[in-house]
């Protein structure tokens, strides 16, 4: 009989307040092996310091916090608020699950844990899109991505909300037991089989400054001249500001670059035609200021990683369009 020193464990950190879909779907797909499974499967643990109330459920760990350093994956599920800092044992728990040699993955708003262990210290990271800007403003030196479904940095992971939490369990089987296996467990979840994580969270991501903030009329005066050519020097300009402290400005709101922010929202300008109006892609590449077919579809599957065709028929496949240009 196998013992756990035979299996591949995978911990779920079950400290802090803690939100039922992430930390229910990584127990789903996780501890439920595919038919015809052969080469063994996970064990998984529930580690916590106490029983705690996960929505409707009460969760009882099998295991103290002090079980993450010997998992070979640690699981952080999302936390109902990240106004609350996550609890100091679970950080420490945390960190040292990655220093004894745990693959650390975050699920959701889990990657402000992981940011507080210093995990995310110099590498990519998500989270759900609306906690992003918070995310890099709490931890600068992560290389905070609010554009991807899931990050992958080889021993550290994060995965941005909901959905994106099924992609990147996904895709740790798909690196533990292939393709196939990966597979067989969408299919049982009625999923389709991969997204990578370079692919964009589907989700129009509106920045909105208070209106006392020092760049919320030039977000303001952006919107509106989008299709135009503008420059870190135009945008500097309108702001009555050196181009230097602007990025500053803009990396603290947004995690982003001026041009960066300002690729973003051409992309986002253009995902709303797509999904709303028949307006071809030259129309689409004119009135958002990428100028040709050429640059906007270039542009767009970098941001969010489909061409713009495939976007438009995933949102508006009973519309009849009249682009004929192919992508």
């Amino acid at each position: 009989m196998r013992t756990l020193s035979d299996m591949h464990t995978v911990a779920l950190a079950t400290a802090g307040r803690l939100l039922h879909f992430e930390l229910a779907v990584a127990y789903e797909i996780f501890s439920n092996p595919p038919l015809g499974t052969t080469n063994g499967w996970y064990d998984v643990l529930l580690c916590g310091p106490e029983a705690i109330q996960v929505g409707p459920f009460t969760v009882e760990p099998d295991h103290g916090l002090d079980r993450l350093v010997s998992a070979d994956t640690v699981i952080v599920p999302a936390c109902v608020d990240v106004d609350d800092p996550p609890p100091p044992e679970l950080v420490d728990a945390v960190r040292a699950a990655h220093e004894a040699g745990a693959r650390v993955a975050s699920l959701c708003t889990g990657a402000f844990a992981l940011g507080a262990a210093g995990l995310l210290d110099g590498r990519r990271a998500t989270t759900h899109w609306a906690h992003t800007a918070e995310l890099s403003a709490r931890h600068p030196r992560a290389l905070v991505d609010p554009d991807v479904l899931y990050t992958d940095n080889g021993s550290v992971l994060t995965a941005a909300g909901k959905a994106a939490a099924v992609d990147l369990c996904l895709h740790l089987i798909h690196l533990d037991h292939g393709a196939t296996i990966a597979n067989t467990v969408a299919r049982r979840l009625v999923m389709q089989p991969h997204r990578p994580g370079g692919q964009a969270q589907f989700v129009t991501t509106p920045l909105q400054a208070g209106s006392d903030h020092l760049l919320a009329g030039l977000l303001a005066w952006t919107q509106e001249r989008l299709d135009q050519p503008l420059t870190v020097t135009d945008l500097a300009r309108q702001a009555n500001l050196s181009p230097r402290h602007l990025t500053r400005q803009f990396r603290a709101l947004t995690g982003q670059t001026p041009l960066q922010w300002l690729l973003t929202q051409r992309v986002r300008r253009a995902q709303q035609l797509l999904e709303s109006s028949t307006e071809n892609i030259d129309s689409i590449a004119r009135s958002t200021g990428m100028g040709t077919p050429t640059t906007l579809r270039r542009r767009f599957k970098k941001v969010v990683g489909v061409p713009p065709d495939t976007y438009r028929r995933s949102f508006r496949p009973a519309v009849a369009t009249v682009d004929t240009a192919a992508d």
